[in-house]
């Protein structure tokens, strides 16, 4: 795939989810965006008030992760943080699956929490993502969770936290992208340092990347290959 710099941007979603990131590096990672003009930036919600004033001049997009990195929140807990994080001014929600009731087969309860938040998202008319966290998944748990989350009434279904055993892999996001069809998104995020990961990623059917290493995608300078995104 041959991707202008401009056009690869807009598949990024410029991503500071440190625990410790401070007031300067998220500004940073604000002004790095605007430069780059990528899709979006991805923090924590604590942050999202302060991104959405830093981009609110740009058409890049805040984007809160919710229920993260483990997706072991209550459901009406993530809900209400999502609820707050559009109320600040974010446009998506990355949600995390629960991955310990997927993993257990209680797949009515995984259903309900995501359709909880899919609610509370849907009816402020912002998008949902729902992280997998696929490298803690079998290929068939891996196809389930697409199932549910397209089920609830997810809007796309998101590869890794990047704070896990391992981030996307081309197969994983091929086996998500055959499973939702060209129904839901599919977001790679997690170890994607160059310009090269990022378009494997794409041909394998990711619709948008989840990256810190933005700035090193979009000029070919190299990235430290670190833990997290």
């Amino acid at each position: 795939m041959t991707l202008t710099t401009a056009e690869l941007a807009k598949y990024l979603d410029h991503t500071n989810l440190k625990a410790d990131a401070t007031e300067a590096s998220i500004r940073q990672t604000c002004e790095e965006a605007k430069q780059f003009n990528v899709a979006s930036v991805c923090v924590n919600s604590y942050w999202i008030p302060f991104v959405a004033e830093q981009l609110k001049d740009s058409s890049v997009n805040p984007i809160a992760v919710v229920g993260f990195p483990l997706g072991a929140m209550a459901t009406a807990s993530e809900s209400f943080e999502a609820a707050t994080a559009i109320d600040d001014g974010t446009e998506e929600i990355d949600m995390v699956i629960n991955v310990g009731e997927l993993k257990s087969g209680n797949n009515e309860a995984v259903k309900e929490d995501i359709q909880s938040v899919a609610a509370t998202v849907h009816a402020k008319d912002k998008i949902l993502k729902v992280i997998l966290e696929t490298s803690l998944l079998t290929n068939d748990e891996i196809v389930t969770g697409c199932q549910l989350s397209e089920q609830a009434g997810a809007d796309f279904v998101k590869t890794s936290t990047g704070f896990s055993t391992a981030g996307a892999k081309v197969a994983d996001v091929k086996l998500m992208r055959q499973t939702v069809g060209d129904r839901l998104g599919v977001k790679a995020s997690g170890g994607i340092h160059s310009k090269e990961e990022a378009l494997a990623m794409i041909d394998a059917g990711a619709s948008r990347l989840g990256v810190s290493a933005t700035v090193a995608i979009l000029t070919g300078q190299p990235a430290a290959k670190k833990a997290g995104y």
